[in-house]
């Protein structure tokens, strides 16, 4: 498979490191020049496909390591901690991604015949990378230098593109976003709300009505999905929005925890630390004097 030919073209518009979102909607182009540095993120529902150089993910307690052999789908909004692994100056890591929209993936799903074994599972998976895929994400990254006819051309391709990935190994995740009625578009309710109000305590009982569910029902498929309970999905929104305060607002640590949803500051750093692996005044100090790391997806 030509994954140079994607490497090309996404070198050739991404020039340096970091995520450049580009003038086609719903596109985002990632360069690395090196490894090793983890990057804390909450990962929206996504195709990535890696050109050159590879990535380990965490999810939770789950470990997903992938290169150009596979493509990641990512079907809900995931909390995830992710790490170039393979990455130089000379080859850098080099990623599309293409962020999913559901309202196009439902348009599509009613126009294709039924899927038998539709997953409804976990949340981020991983597949075989096939030609046709390649070929698509090339196609759809070249058309950055053609604005004239970008705006009709896209489109097509990206139809294209998750027609592909819909009637492929991993349809069935890609069908799980663009219905409200799958155990994911339930799940997805649930998260919604924890995004929207992870300051607050909440109870098992109101995300499970919310997702439609018996609370042992909610509490299973929302690990299935997420490999994670609730209150740790919770907790790694926390940390990180107090991270991001501390970072863009220069907050000291005991009020970035407060504002996130914290009452005890001892609380607060032991949890930090946990997460990021050294407590809030290092870890930022350490950011601060090297903003250029923070690449993602």
């Amino acid at each position: 498979m030509a994954h140079w030919e994607l490497a090309e073209q996404i070198a050739r518009y991404a020039e340096r490191d970091g995520i450049l979102d580009t003038s086609i909607a719903r596109l985002a182009l990632v360069r690395s020049s090196r490894s090793g540095e983890p990057v804390h993120m909450v990962q929206r529902p996504a195709l990535c496909i890696i050109a050159q150089g590879g990535k380990r993910v965490l999810l939770g307690d789950a470990v997903i390591d992938y290169g150009p052999a596979r493509y990641l789908v990512a079907s809900l909004d995931l909390p995830i901690t992710g790490a170039v692994t393979q990455a130089s100056a000379d080859a850098p890591y080099l990623c599309f991604c293409l962020y999913l929209d559901p309202s196009l993936l439902s348009e599509i799903a009613l126009t294709l015949p039924p899927l038998a074994g539709a997953e409804d599972g976990a949340a981020m998976t991983l597949h075989p990378m096939t030609p046709e895929l390649i070929d698509a994400a090339t196609r759809l990254t070249a058309l950055l230098g053609d604005p004239a006819n970008a705006p009709l051309l896209a489109p097509l391709v990206e139809r294209e593109l998750l027609v592909r990935l819909m009637t492929g190994p991993g349809g069935g995740a890609l069908r799980a976003i663009a219905s409200s009625e799958s155990r994911t578009g339930q799940i997805a309710q649930a998260i919604a709300w924890l995004k929207a109000h992870f300051r607050e305590p909440f109870s098992g009982p109101h995300l499970a009505a919310l997702a439609g569910m018996s609370l042992s029902s909610f509490h299973d498929h929302f690990r299935r999905a997420t490999a994670m309970t609730p209150l740790q999905y919770q907790k790694q929104l926390r940390l990180q929005e107090a991270r991001a305060l501390m970072l863009a607002d220069r907050l000291d640590a005991a009020e970035a925890g407060f504002r996130v949803g914290y009452d005890s500051p001892s609380q607060f750093s032991r949890e930090y630390r946990r997460l990021f692996g050294a407590p809030p005044v290092r870890d930022v100090g350490r950011l601060r004097a090297r903003p250029q790391m923070a690449v993602a997806i």
